[in-house]
């Protein structure tokens, strides 16, 4: 009887989720077992020719607004038809400055500048107004009073033009004072409106370079987090030894049909939404 009732339950809640798809509905991070949609995100472009490959694993793409971190030209620019027509949704990301681009200068000013710049950039690319743009925080730990202004008022430029706010921040909890803190669940603890996505590729939580459902974002260490960021490429520091033997020989992280090379390296994100920044 129990089991009856319960597969009763389960499949009223496919319907559910049925009638929701006509739409983009958001995910509710209360409800039921977890989804747990695999998607990718690098640096480089994988090119046009790979997306039907990629496609066959992941459910979106990470998609950058400006230079991703260490290039000087962004190559995702003017992608987003091609993407979109490859059947991916997008993880939007503006890639922030770091803590000694800030020293002595008007962080609050920066961030302002940055976050309308963003907001511009995800206009002239065709994401649709209330899209979730996602600030690249590369740095971990506690945030500081120059960056903790930097974001603060990258979140209020972002949001002037009528897109939404998220911060990518490190989910690894480190020293902070007289204990121990995520820059995640500092950001939490300021901005709650800001959506999270949560790297953390130690092992465990993660389970390394896995393709595959069941994982759930709050598994992050941040029960908040709106996606987690689970896989990067390369494999990082003494953190993920433990599940090593999932990275590839050059300790990439690669997915299922592609060969292996610097070039096709990908990090692994799972979220509970098919398009975690509604930028379809």
């Amino acid at each position: 009887m129990r089991r009856r009732l319960w597969l009763i339950v389960a499949l009223a809640g496919l319907c559910g989720m049925g009638l929701a798809r006509k739409g983009v509905a958001e995910p509710q991070h209360s409800s039921g077992a977890p989804r747990g949609l695999i998607g990718f995100d690098k640096n480089a472009y994988p090119g046009d020719g790979l997306l039907p490959t990629l496609r066959r694993s992941f459910a979106y793409a990470g998609f950058w607004l400006n230079d991703p971190p260490g290039m000087n030209a962004n190559p995702w620019a003017g992608k987003r038809a091609v993407v979109r027509a490859a059947g991916f949704g997008f993880l939007i990301l503006f890639n922030g400055r770091l803590d000694a681009q800030l020293k002595g200068k008007d962080a609050g000013a920066l961030g302002r500048e940055d976050g309308m710049a963003a907001a511009k950039a995800a206009e002239r690319e065709g994401f649709p107004r209330g899209a979730v743009i996602f600030l690249d925080q590369e740095e971990g730990g506690a945030l500081l009073g120059e960056q903790a202004a930097y974001v603060g008022d990258w979140i209020a430029g972002v949001e002037r033009l009528r897109y939404r706010a998220g911060v990518y921040c490190s989910g690894i909890r480190v020293a902070a004072g007289k204990g121990q803190m995520s820059t995640a669940e500092d950001v939490a603890a300021r901005w709650p409106e800001a959506r999270l996505w949560v790297w953390n590729d130690a092992c465990p939580p993660s389970p390394g370079c896995v393709v595959g459902r069941g994982l759930d974002p709050a598994e992050s260490g941040e029960a908040k987090a709106w996606v987690w960021q689970y896989a990067r490429s390369p494999r990082s520091g003494q953190g993920t030894v433990a599940c090593r033997a999932t990275y590839g020989a050059d300790d990439g992280c690669y997915p299922p049909g592609v060969a292996q090379s610097p070039a096709t390296w990908v990090d692994l994100d799972v979220s509970e939404s098919a398009d975690p920044s509604q930028g379809r």
